[in-house]
């Protein structure tokens, strides 16, 4: 069994995606709602979010477990690793790096709350692709509000993703990398938006993919 947690109903797309790639694997998500969001708390409190929820996860008898957060990987996921080193934990990355490479503008936009942007991961991948693009990150914790919301479509969730993707686009961008596992809910509206001029990268599909490796990887080994 497969266990995904986020700090709400974000990293459900990642589970989504998991599930169109292994249909029959059993998976169990935890949503942190009671404490969302993440992206404003300090890592230590992050940290313990993510440790409480890991145990439980573990204590269900998941073999995997997907930090499927930005924010809690970039927390978190080092200190989940040491406290329970013989559970594989996938964890979220901004894809800065695919995006790079598929760059014709060499301008790639970042969307993501302040505390992956604050992250070892994103910036070790961000410094990595630094000398062949320019990244213009911003910071859109007001996505987060209205996927928990529920709100992802009408005037109010345009009005908000025009904001973020209109600068991005003027400034040259021609990828838009989604680094919060809540945004790719809107991505439909992003995409409208940005009609043609720029592609949004969702890294759900890449991450589900990975899963799945990891747990054939356990399951080789416990069959040994």
């Amino acid at each position: 069994m497969v266990g995904f947690f986020d700090s709400g109903v974000g990293g459900r797309c990642v589970l989504d995606a998991f599930r169109r790639l292994c249909p029959d694997e059993p998976a169990v998500y935890v949503a942190d709602s009671e404490n969302c969001p993440y992206g404003n708390k300090p890592p230590e409190e992050i940290v313990r979010l993510s440790k409480r929820i890991a145990a439980d996860l573990i204590g269900r008898g998941c073999e995997v477990v997907v930090v499927a957060c930005n924010t809690a990987t970039a927390a978190a996921i080092d200190e989940l690793r040491n406290e329970w080193p013989e559970i594989p934990f996938v964890g979220m990355e901004p894809a800065v790096k695919p995006a790079a490479l598929g760059s014709k503008s060499g301008i790639v936009g970042v969307l993501a709350t302040r505390g992956t942007f604050n992250g070892r991961l994103y910036r070790e991948t961000s410094s990595r692709v630094s000398d062949t693009v320019r990244i213009i990150e911003c910071i859109a914790d007001e996505f987060v509000d209205l996927v928990e919301r529920g709100v992802v479509s009408g005037a109010e969730a345009e009005d908000a993703v025009r904001r973020r993707i209109e600068p991005l686009i003027a400034a040259g961008a021609d990828r838009i990398v989604l680094g919060c596992t809540h945004f790719p809910h809107l991505k439909h509206l992003m995409e409208n938006v940005a009609d043609g001029r720029a592609e949004i990268v969702d890294p759900s599909d890449a991450v589900a993919r990975r899963i799945a490796e990891v747990l054939k990887g356990v399951r080789s080994c416990a069959s040994r």
